[in-house]
């Protein structure tokens, strides 16, 4: 058994997402009253009973054709536009999955646990909330996105998610933290 938390730089090889990226985390560091850090993706890899499972949030559009292990889906930017594939975000549990940007991966941070610890990851992933990616999510003063997704699922899994890596800000990681504590109390 083994869970792995991916660090990955946001719009790793893009250039739009890359950019975005980059003016939001210079107005978010303002605001924050610190230095602009590296915005990260996180992903998980669970190995558990033989199998390997990617699970990630990422767009609709653009996704290999196939069997994915869509759990959940939900809108991009505004409820009214996920009605189209363009505005869609989707949760992968993806068997034997693979995440197109690791070989950009600034960290990877294994994480402690049993085979039961892994398979509560697995079996959450049918439970994240589809919130509107890119929106403050309900409750916090953060937006939910992909890193939303990854603090959720290690909060109800019983693992207190670690912190970025240095010199990195993950956008929405408070929020996932936040939102689980509150499913749970």
């Amino acid at each position: 058994m083994s869970v792995t938390l991916h660090w990955i730089p946001l719009g790793a090889g893009g250039r739009v997402v890359a950019r975005c990226g980059r003016v939001y985390e210079s107005v978010s560091a303002r605001t924050r009253h610190e230095r602009p850090a590296q915005p990260v993706h996180a992903a998980l890899t669970v190995v558990t009973d033989g199998s390997r499972y990617i699970i990630e949030q990422a767009p609709v559009w653009g996704a290999p054709p196939g069997d994915r292990g869509v759990r959940v889906t939900g809108p991009v930017g505004l409820r009214l536009l996920g009605r189209s594939r363009y505005f869609r975000y989707e949760i992968r549990c993806w068997r034997d999955g693979l995440i197109p940007d690791l070989a950009a991966e600034l960290a990877r941070c294994p994480i402690p646990g049993d085979d039961r610890t892994a398979q509560r990851i697995i079996d959450a992933t049918a439970r994240v909330p589809a919130f509107t990616w890119g929106r403050r999510a309900p409750g916090t003063t953060q937006m939910w996105n992909s890193n939303s997704v990854a603090a959720w699922l290690l909060v109800t899994a019983g693992i207190d998610p670690p912190l970025p890596p240095a010199g990195c800000h993950a956008p929405g990681w408070d929020a996932g933290r936040v939102i689980a504590r509150s499913d749970q109390g």
